[in-house]
This record gives structure tokens, sequence and C-alpha cells, in this order.
């Protein structure tokens, strides 16, 4: 393919490529795009910045790999893009699981959520070379909202001092709530189980250890709990905002 061979040419490995790229995105988001912000928040603004270059990407990188390969399927072997879109996802997660080391190393979930997370990519990747449709399947849930996710996440940041940055906030909460709760307590929950049938059924035995797909499944089972944890936190802070209002109003 053509991309294969485009970063064939530049004599880099693309793991290394993609890591470089998302750490001058950092930079830039960091240095020039949000330098007029907080101190307190630039570093989480910049980790949007590399968020919304990763993720929305992802998702089309994810699905066209997906489908290009006529042998998709969860036992099937990873396929050179499939290997170079999980290159792709290794990247972001190493450069933001640095950002968290840096600059929150006292957050321990994100940083134990990014470890986890490169711990199934990168077996999928480089140990296995199985799996591939699996992993992209679930990448493609997670960052499926990614993009109103990162806009979300910037207008929080923002609302207490800029009157725009609390409309959109108040704009997305209750869709970006919703399609999150869909994709996270439905959607994925539901393909898990798939991957898991499928996978004690037997017919990975032999490509992909057991105790790996085991581990996979255990990370992403606690990720989906975690998330609906936050998802459910989150919407009943936005009954308790919508109540107080009306209570106001009211008076």
């Amino acid at each position: 393919m053509e991309t294969l061979a485009a970063f064939e040419s530049l004599r880099l490995p693309p793991l290394l490529l993609f890591f470089l790229i998302f750490f001058v995105i950092y930079l830039i988001g960091y240095l020039i795009v949000f330098r007029k912000w907080s101190p307190k928040i630039r570093p989480e603004a910049s980790s949007c910045l590399i968020s919304l270059v990763h993720g929305t990407p992802a998702v089309f990188l994810a699905t066209h790999a997906i489908l290009a390969d006529p042998n998709r399927g969860f036992a099937g072997f990873n396929t050179q893009f499939q290997k170079l879109v999980l290159d792709y996802s290794i990247a972001y997660f190493l450069m933001d699981l640095l950002h968290y080391v840096i600059f929150f190393p006292s957050d321990v979930l994100f940083i134990a959520h990014h470890l986890a997370t490169l711990f199934v990519v990168i077996t999928c990747r480089y140990v296995v070379s199985h799996g591939a449709f699996a992993i992209l399947s679930l990448l493609i849930l997670a960052e499926v909202t990614s993009l109103c996710q990162n806009v979300w996440t910037l207008a929080s940041a923002r609302k207490g001092d800029i009157e725009f940055a609390a409309k959109v906030y108040a704009f997305l909460s209750p869709p970006f709530y919703a399609l999150y709760s869909l994709v996270r307590g439905f959607i994925g929950p539901y393909f898990v189980y798939e991957m898991l049938v499928f996978y004690m059924g037997g017919l990975v035995d032999g490509l992909i250890p057991r105790w790996i797909w085991i581990s996979w499944a255990v990370v992403v089972f606690t990720a989906i709990v975690v998330s609906i944890l936050w998802i459910s936190n989150l919407w009943i802070e936005l009954y308790r905002e919508r109540t107080t209002k009306l209570e106001k109003k009211v008076r």
C-alpha cells in the first residue's frame, strides 16, 4: 500500500514517528494554542488537543483496517495496516501517559488506565499478532465519543470565565452523556460478551494464549465499569444543576 511505502521511505519506525507527531502537537498546544490559558489547565487542554488528533482519525483508520481485511474476525491474523493503526494508538497513549506522569503523577486512576490500555494494544500488536479485529473494534467504541468529549472537556475548563464556553458546555452535556452512555453502557458490553463467547469456545487456542485474552477481558471489563460509574455521576450532577436552576426560577 502507498501509505506503508511512505512510512518505509522515511526510515523511521511508525511507532516512533507517530510518537514524535503527538509530542510536537502537544508542545504546539502547550506553547502556542493554549499559551494564554491558566497554567493549571494548559496541560489538560494540550492533552485534549492530542486526544482530538488521535480519537476521530483512529475511528476512521480502525474501521478501514477492519473492513479492508477479507479474513476479519476474532481469530484473524493482524494485517499490516491493522498493525499501523495499533502503532498509531500506542504512540498516543504513550504520549498521554508521559503527560500524566509529568503533570499529574498523583492521578493513579488515569495512569493505571493508560498502562492497562497499552498492555492490551502492545500485546495484540507485538506479542500475539492476532486479535486486531477485537482490539480495533473496542478502539472504535472507545474513541467514537472523543470529539464530543474533548470539546466538552475544554468548554468545562473555561466555563467559569468565558460565557461562550459555559453555553457550549451546557449545550453538549446532555447529548454527550447520552451517546457515551449508549456506547459504554450497552454497545461496548455486548461486543465484549460476543468476544468472550468466541474466545471461551476455544477457537483462538494456539493463536492467542489464554492468559492474554483473559487479561484483555479483565482490562476492558474494568474500563467499562469505571466508565459507567463516571457517566452516572455526571448524569446525577446534571440533574442537580437543572433542579437547582428550576428551584431558583420558581422562587
